[in-house]
């Protein structure tokens, strides 16, 4: 793959790397760190890509590297007590009841549900992602539907 046609695909993908982003981080200016992070690091890493047919999903696994060291700075740097309330209550108003229930999922399930559902990944390729064993991810998703079930149910 060519740096023109990566630039193509970081194109395509602005939404996409924004939702995965988004579904682990809760600032916006954190999701647009961790995606600016991840063009750098797939421009400078493209040598590394073995098959073009993989760069999509190549792409995802960088955002979410990007999106897990963003989290991991900021458990040592922000004390728990801040963690509450990352985001101004009038920003979050406008949420619909459903994504509000999905920023309640527990970040392993958020993040295999974000893939499925918004991305279109499959089991296989969220396994892959994930790392982990394509039960977990289907386990991961039934229990997901199972709690936003409730969530939902209970909302109305």
């Amino acid at each position: 793959m060519k740096k023109e046609q990566l630039g193509q695909l970081i194109i395509a993908s602005e939404d996409m790397m924004y939702r995965v982003a988004k579904t682990l981080l809760c600032s916006d200016a954190d999701c647009a760190d961790a995606i600016q992070e991840a063009i750098v690091k797939a421009f400078s890493g493209l040598h590394t890509l073995r098959q073009d047919t993989y760069a999509r999903t190549w792409l995802t696994r960088i955002v979410i590297n990007e999106c897990y060291a963003i989290l991991r700075r900021e458990k040592r740097l922000v004390p728990l007590e801040n963690l509450a309330q990352t985001e101004p209550a009038e920003e979050r108003a406008d949420y619909s009841d459903l994504y509000e229930a999905l920023e309640r999922l527990p970040g392993e399930t958020r993040l295999c549900v974000t893939l499925y559902y918004m991305e279109g990944y499959s089991v296989k390729e969220i396994a892959g992602l994930v790392k982990v064993t394509e039960s977990a991810v289907k386990s991961r998703l039934a229990r997901a539907r199972a709690m936003l079930k409730c969530e939902l149910e209970a909302a109305e």
